[in-house]
């Protein structure tokens, strides 16, 4: 199978974190995520030995709370003493809802708003990843009324194209995120902060991009940015704590996807690294990284009921199910490729190539084009593999459809995390 938390039982049916997803969709109704929580610690867990091993004691990885943010997953995080990236204050509320420890937490954002920088300085978080001069300023401003000094980051980009999809690269020189470091602004910035009062410096932070399966990228990234810090170290003797890397390792989503070792990668990068620093003679700083979708990715399904098929004879044949781009709009955003099967029917013949088709009134709802499963009747149920990252937390009431719920599974006993939204809840906020 394509991850180790899926196998087929002796009913033929399809099993996920050693639950039948076939009784699941029985007990809890469809659409609905599943959240394969042993999982989910077992990454992180994962990525901070390695990072800590290889990389220093100091060396730690933040989790990307745009891939999955519920109050359960900050939950899971705080049990392992990690630290988390959010990038809104939606994310930083729930992250406090949970009973997170806010000095662990990474406020990104490339345009918080005032009430953003005093949310995230009411609630003490730890540090600030500053975008623009103008941030830097507000935040300034609200920390010396406070009597507080902010610890920050500051955002740079190191002018590197992965060759990942264009609206999840984010590392390029014209990004609408940071400071580039090739046209000088990013020095000017750090100048800029050098004279700002309130505000202590702490290191660097850059994002090349996502779903990345290499490594080159990302040494190539950290060593403009060790470069960079180099030469701040000559010219202003300043020295660097921290160097954020971003996330963006890559995640399978399909069996062409290769198969990747996360620790053997942090490995080689670490390496990388060293040699970088020793090429510009300054000292290692502290490595973080931002992993989300190889946290989650993996960890998370999605079951639907089939509710119709159509053929048309010559063209294309459709499978309709009762979710869609609401729940989750990324093949309709980036093509993104998933692996769909019939969970009630794994040992049947894959014998109908057809598309996925969501319940919304759009002809771009769709899940996955040519798809080969068995036939389906309406009520068999279709999962959808390895969505527990940029499914829910990019999920939409569209057609004023209700969100699903999202259950999690821990130690082979599922639980409801986020009830099933309800037609009440649509209208909860109308006037």
């Amino acid at each position: 199978m394509l991850h180790k938390n899926l196998s087929v039982n002796s009913a033929g049916h399809l099993e996920f974190a050693g639950v039948d997803t076939t009784e699941i969709a029985k007990e809890y109704g469809t659409p609905a995520y599943l959240v394969d929580e042993n999982l989910v610690l077992e990454n992180f867990s994962t990525y901070q030995k390695a990072m800590k091993e290889y990389m220093g004691e100091g060396s730690m990885p933040l989790f990307a709370s745009k891939a999955l943010s519920y109050t359960g997953i900050y939950r899971l995080i705080s049990e392992l003493n990690g630290c988390i990236d959010i990038v809104s204050p939606g994310e930083l509320y729930t992250a406090v809802n949970a009973g997170f420890d806010m000095s662990r937490a990474f406020f990104h954002g490339s345009n918080k708003t005032d009430a953003d920088i005093a949310f995230g300085l009411k609630e003490n978080v730890g540090y600030f990843v500053v975008d623009n001069v103008f941030e830097l300023e507000e935040i300034s401003k609200q920390a010396s009324a406070l009597g507080k000094t902010q610890k920050i980051l500051l955002r740079v980009t190191p002018g590197i194209d992965p060759h990942t999809h264009a609206k999840i690269n984010t590392g390029k020189v014209d990004s609408k995120f940071g400071a580039p470091i090739e046209t000088g602004i990013a020095e000017k910035l750090f100048c800029k902060v050098l004279e700002t009062p309130n505000v202590q410096l702490e290191g660097f932070h850059s994002h090349i991009g996502s779903q990345i399966f290499e490594t080159e990228p990302f040494s190539d990234a950290a060593r403009i940015m060790l470069e960079f810090i180099a030469m701040l170290h000559e010219k202003y003797q300043f020295e660097t704590n921290y160097l954020n890397l971003g996330g963006g390792f890559g995640v399978r989503y399909t069996e062409d996807d290769p198969v990747i070792d996360y620790a053997e990668r942090i490995k080689k990068l670490s390496g990388e690294i060293r040699e970088h620093c020793e090429d510009f003679g300054i000292k290692q700083p502290n490595i973080l990284m931002e992993p989300g979708r190889s946290i989650v990715a993996a960890a998370g399904l999605t079951i639907y009921e089939i509710g119709s098929t159509k053929e048309i004879e010559g063209f294309k044949n459709y499978a309709s199910i009762d979710g869609g781009m609401t729940d989750n709009p990324r093949y309709a955003l980036y093509q993104s490729p998933y692996t769909c099967v019939l969970a009630n029917r794994m040992n049947d013949e894959c014998d109908f190539v057809c598309t996925i088709a969501g319940r919304c009134c759009e002809s771009g709802d769709l899940i996955q084009e040519n798809v080969a499963i068995p036939k389906p009747t309406r009520g068999d149920i279709l999962a959808v593999l390895v969505t527990g990252a940029y499914n829910y937390s990019m999920a939409s009431n569209y057609n004023r459809v209700p969100r699903p719920p999202i259950i999690a599974i821990r130690d082979g006993k599922p639980r409801v995390a986020v009830r099933r939204e309800t037609y009440a809840d649509l209208c909860a906020l109308d006037a």
